[in-house]
């Protein structure tokens, strides 16, 4: 008996398992029933196979945990948050983006990007982001992506 679904191809598949993984760790936040704190985004996400540097991927996942994210494309090797508010600066949000460039893992393969609003009058209104805070946090990935490596090397 032939089924009347297509099958999924390339781009759609990886689609499909990106989406599958966001699914799936969102409903893992779900049913989080309080005991304990609990497991982080990079520790749900089991992806086996991306499209980038794992080491980078896993760095940045860790990294953004702190933000609810929009959108997680591990094939594509995107990142992008929501819009994340400080609870001690409620007048101020940023919105950021991580892009991973190349399956190497090196300085210029993490490209950070970020937006600022700031709240005037009830209205959102873009402004600068803080000098050094892209390079910042792209500096932060590099590291922890570096730790992990050498995590796995001493294990290895």
């Amino acid at each position: 008996m032939r089924s009347g679904r297509k099958r999924q191809t390339g781009d759609h598949a990886k689609r499909a398992v990106a989406a599958a993984a966001v699914i799936g760790v969102a409903l893992a936040l779900a049913a989080c029933g309080g005991k304990g704190k609990p497991p982080t985004l990079a520790q749900q996400t089991n992806v086996t196979t991306i499209g980038v540097n794992s080491y980078l991927w896993r760095a940045s996942l860790e990294t953004m945990q702190f933000m609810p994210l929009s959108q997680v494309d591990s094939a594509g090797g995107v990142i992008i948050a929501d819009w994340y508010q400080n609870p001690s600066v409620p007048n101020e949000r940023v919105k950021v983006t991580v892009a991973i460039l190349d399956s190497a893992l090196r300085a210029d393969a993490v490209q950070v990007s970020a937006q600022r609003e700031i709240n005037e009058g009830g209205r959102w209104v873009a402004a600068p982001v803080r000098a050094g805070t892209v390079q910042r946090l792209e500096e932060i990935i590099l590291e922890k992506a570096r730790v992990l490596r050498q995590a796995d090397l001493a294990r290895n």
